[in-house]
């Protein structure tokens, strides 16, 4: 089991309006009502300005990992139907920009199928302290599309101290 977890989860009844644009937008999560955030990597004030923030900042979106390890992201997107012909997700390191260009991986793209799309994603990558982490997504409608439900997560563990040898 990772010792050290981060769970995002949007709330319930709440939905994001993704609207239509060539880019990408940062998937938002409340700060009262993370399933897991033990250790402090979805603050309110953030760690580089020591401002707060509240919901409707880009920044709601960002996990701010608490060491440099190999960490495991995972996602979840319910898009509500929209005349769209794909939905498109990301992971991506600083995805506003703060610290370096944005660096994204595990960019996937879906065709639709009738309904919303239920979509989750898994990837390994390396975390870094000061690196913030975001989940972006996209669709190619004309119009703003609803995104119903969304969840991020990071887990890592970090090495033991090697044991010497005898």
């Amino acid at each position: 089991m990772p010792d050290f977890v981060c769970s995002l989860i949007t709330q319930q009844g709440i939905k994001q309006t993704i609207p239509p644009s060539d880019g990408y937008t940062l998937v938002r999560f409340p700060f009262d009502v993370e399933s897991s955030d033990d250790h402090g990597m979805h603050p309110e004030v953030q760690p580089d300005t020591g401002e707060t923030v509240t919901y409707i900042s880009p920044r709601s979106g960002l996990i701010w990992p608490c060491h440099t390890a190999w960490g495991q992201l995972y996602a979840l997107m319910y898009w509500d139907a929209g005349p769209y012909t794909e939905v498109r997700s990301r992971f991506v390191r600083d995805p506003l920009g703060l610290t370096q260009e944005p660096d994204s991986t595990c960019t996937e793209d879906h065709p639709d199928t009738v309904g919303g799309q239920y979509r989750a994603k898994s990837w390994g990558m390396w975390v870094r302290v000061g690196q913030p982490l975001g989940l972006m997504v996209r669709h190619n409608a004309d119009v703003p599309v609803r995104l119903a439900f969304a969840e991020f997560k990071v887990a890592y563990h970090l090495d033991p101290a090697p044991v010497p040898p005898v």
